[in-house]
């Protein structure tokens, strides 16, 4: 019998999908606060990336596998399980869906002036504002992963060029060009709209600082939906008040709630989002169903997806 500690209350369905893989299963529930009671019995462990799950892992002493729910694994990536054999996967490939849609919500909220007439609106105020296309226009992604993948294919739906940068130059059938890192600077000064889609790693900290908004278009845009810490926050903040970009798209930030005092509430060109642009009603089944696909490589032995490199941290 295998012991599966879910750190999140999961739905009757969600049960039956990852009891349908095996009757050898027991699947336990709970929330966080409550996991000490059941952690020692536990062989696999599911929870967030963003939880802290050091002191369960030491308790855990029967534990085999750590699977995120979340893409990111930043807090899980501790020297005890980077000096063990315990497997560590994550979610990624079920978060492209959601977070393009809403970069592309941010990105005509821009062109279309939604985000000055909303403003408008609640002043009753008519007024026209400057409005664009993103039609044929230029879309640089950073980090060609799965998420970027799913950026790049709707922006082709919508007729706009697509470059990125990769590690890797490998054929993209979304994309234009790709562009190694070291030519970062390059592809920038082509782009309408840049988004970050990197994940977090001690060589992505402050990855985007001030040298790279200045070779930028003054008329782009500039979305991260990554982490806030892949992004030199004050760098950013110069960026907006010197005009070196038009204006940016935020999901995630260096402090998380955004503190009140922090000068990006009060710019006009800036839209802030609570770190949400992964969420979904489907989150979750997406999240399950990938789950019990990889529980049944784990008990057949068969090879897994998205192992972690522990030291790499992706």
């Amino acid at each position: 019998m295998i012991t599966i500690l879910v750190l999140n209350k999961l739905a009757d369905r969600h049960k039956t999908m990852i009891n349908n893989v095996s009757e050898d299963l027991q699947v336990i529930s709970c929330e966080w606060e409550d996991a000490g009671q059941y952690i020692a019995e536990a062989d696999v462990l599911v929870a967030w990336g963003w939880m802290d799950i050091k002191a369960l892992y030491l308790a855990a002493p029967k534990l085999k596998w750590v699977h995120a729910l979340s893409a990111g694994v930043e807090t899980m990536t501790f020297p005890e399980i980077q000096g063990s054999a315990t497997v560590l996967t994550n979610s990624r490939g079920i978060h492209g869906i959601p977070i393009a849609e809403h970069i592309f919500a941010m990105a005509l909220t821009f062109t279309r002036g939604l985000h000055l007439l909303l403003r408008q609106q609640l002043n009753k105020k008519w007024r026209r504002v400057p409005t664009d296309e993103i039609h044929e226009k230029t879309i640089g992604i950073i980090g060609l992963g799965s998420i970027g993948r799913e950026i790049a294919k709707k922006a082709k739906g919508l007729g706009m060029h697509v470059v990125a940068t990769k590690r890797e130059i490998t054929t993209e059938l979304f994309v234009d060009k790709l562009y190694p890192p070291a030519e970062l600077n390059t592809m920038l000064a082509l782009c309408d709209f840049v988004v970050v889609a990197l994940p977090l790693i001690a060589e992505t900290q402050e990855y985007i600082r001030l040298e790279h908004f200045q070779v930028m278009k003054r008329s782009a845009y500039f979305f991260n939906i990554s982490r806030g810490a892949v992004v030199r926050e004050p760098d950013l903040i110069i960026a907006l008040e010197q005009g070196l970009i038009a204006g940016a798209g935020l999901d995630v930030f260096e402090t998380e709630p955004l503190p009140e005092n922090n000068p990006l509430w009060e710019r006009e060109n800036v839209i802030i989002t609570p770190h949400l642009a992964a969420l979904s009603p489907y989150y979750l089944d997406r999240a399950i169903k990938l789950f019990t696909d990889n529980l049944a490589r784990y008990m057949n032995g068969r090879d897994m997806f998205n192992i972690i490199d522990k030291q790499k941290g992706y």
